[in-house]
């Protein structure tokens, strides 16, 4: 097999097989919980180059992988052929149709940062270090969408590499089940390699967030559940229990602390962002207040999100409502009074546009739902079970049939499967036998094993 992993047809990009000064680099996941151990790992710089990989396994019958910036990363690699994209970085906005396409590499910081003088910004998440492709193709859930829906609802085209090695660019007209499929489905059915999507007319936004004392948690959810349920779609919000490290790079005053952390974007005047904020406000003493007017590329301020990698094990499940009972459940599991290895849970108010049907059908899950509660657990090896074990007592809620995949974890093919309807889990499987009946992308998040 060595000497048959020797035998790729020259790609630009480099190869990389175990031994190899930057073998290691080249595997490196965002997610350092996760080591990739691939028989080989192909730096691509073009889809051509990916084409020429996924062929290339196919003839010496190796499983295929990709990887951009490994956020999305949920379980090793350890056999077969990595595909790595972060090489392939070109980009191009068109201010007048308000659309982007981008190659499979970049990071949405990029797109926000091309559209920002056009006054257009994309449906990108909490964090703009996160490559826009992964968070697209399993649903993308970011703080526009309540106002717009899921970032995979505005997806215009494709450009696809599927099994056989063969470069596809797709659309409503063009392998339409092949596009309703990837829209949601994930790395599923091929590599994409580039996609087009639509930008929005946004320029700035009413936001950052309100820290709260931990004591107060009870309170703060339960002011929240009732206070976010008649939210306008202009406003989204979320509520992260966070404990925070004793660390130098966390403010004095959060430093060690176990906190409530409300998150707000607002696209109207700060004055109502304010008037619609005053319930929040009044629901217990903040810590730091830190809300203003911002232009949309400092979106980052809202979240927080850690930049520097870090291990992260992760799940959410999809709620109907905030319900008192569901508050007493995290509260109990995951509140002050407990020590556990899960840094952070949060509640993100879905609703509005999630909850609609997409011009283009897709196979975007877990529509309908009005909350997302997930957590995110250290990733060290000697603390997986009792993160596991810890996330499981957190999400043992009236949970909604359904889910999300950008927050289903390392489940298994068939705790993927039950994010959808039967009828969309029928029709998943029908376009996965079509495209991909060797099941050559089976890592990951895979719908058959």
């Amino acid at each position: 097999m060595t000497t048959a992993l020797t035998s790729l047809p020259a790609v630009a990009g480099p190869v990389y097989v175990p031994g190899d000064e930057g073998f290691a680099a080249e595997a490196f996941s965002w997610n350092v919980a996760i080591t990739h151990e691939p028989l080989a790992v192909v730096g691509a710089t073009s889809a051509q180059d990916v084409a020429v990989a996924v062929r290339w396994a196919g003839t010496l019958g190796l499983p295929v992988a990709v990887q951009a910036t490994g956020h999305g990363a949920v379980r090793p690699v350890n056999n077969g052929v990595l595909i790595t994209t972060n090489r392939m970085r070109e980009m191009s906005v068109d201010p007048v149709a308000r659309t982007a396409r981008v190659a499979a590499g970049v990071r949405w910081s990029e797109v926000i940062a091309a559209a920002a003088p056009h006054g257009l910004a994309p449906l990108s998440g909490s964090s703009s270090q996160v490559g826009v492709v992964g968070y697209t193709l399993g649903g993308g859930v970011g703080p526009l969408g309540r106002k717009h829906g899921f970032a995979a609802d505005h997806v215009r085209s494709v450009e696809i590499v599927t099994a056989e090695g063969a470069l596809r660019t797709i659309d409503a007209d063009h392998d339409a089940e092949l596009f309703w499929a990837v829209r949601g489905g994930k790395g599923n059915f091929g590599i994409v390699t580039a996609i087009e999507f639509d930008l929005f007319p946004v320029a700035a936004f009413f936001g950052g967030g309100i820290f709260y004392p931990g004591a107060h948690v009870f309170t703060i959810l339960r002011v929240y559940s009732k206070w976010s349920a008649g939210l306008p779609e202009d406003m989204s919000t979320s509520v992260a229990l966070i404990r925070f490290p004793d660390a130098e790079m966390v403010p004095p005053p959060l430093r060690g602390a176990f906190a409530v952390h409300l998150r707000v974007f607002y696209l109207g005047r700060e004055a109502d962002g304010r008037a619609l904020l005053e319930p929040m406000r009044a629901a217990a003493p903040a810590i730091i207040e830190d809300l203003a007017t911002l232009p949309y590329p400092a979106i980052d301020s809202v979240h927080r999100d850690p930049v520097d990698p870090m291990p992260g094990r992760e799940r959410g499940v999809v709620l109907s409502a905030l319900t008192e009972e569901t508050i007493d459940q995290v509260v109990a599991a995951a509140g002050p009074d407990v020590d556990i290895p899960v840094p952070i849970v949060e509640v993100r108010h879905l609703g509005g546009a999630f909850s609609r049907p997409p011009a283009v059908p897709n196979a975007v899950s877990g529509r309908g739902a009005e909350y997302l509660l997930f957590a995110i657990g250290l990733g060290v090896p000697e603390l997986v079970p009792a993160v596991d074990a810890t996330i499981n007592r957190i999400l043992a809620v009236d949970a909604t049939p359904g889910g999300l995949i950008n927050f289903s974890g390392a489940a298994g093919p068939d705790a993927l499967l039950a994010n959808w309807s039967p009828a969309d889990r029928d029709r998943l499987l029908r376009v996965k036998a079509e495209y991909d009946p060797a099941n050559v992308f089976s890592s990951g998040q895979a719908l058959r094993s």
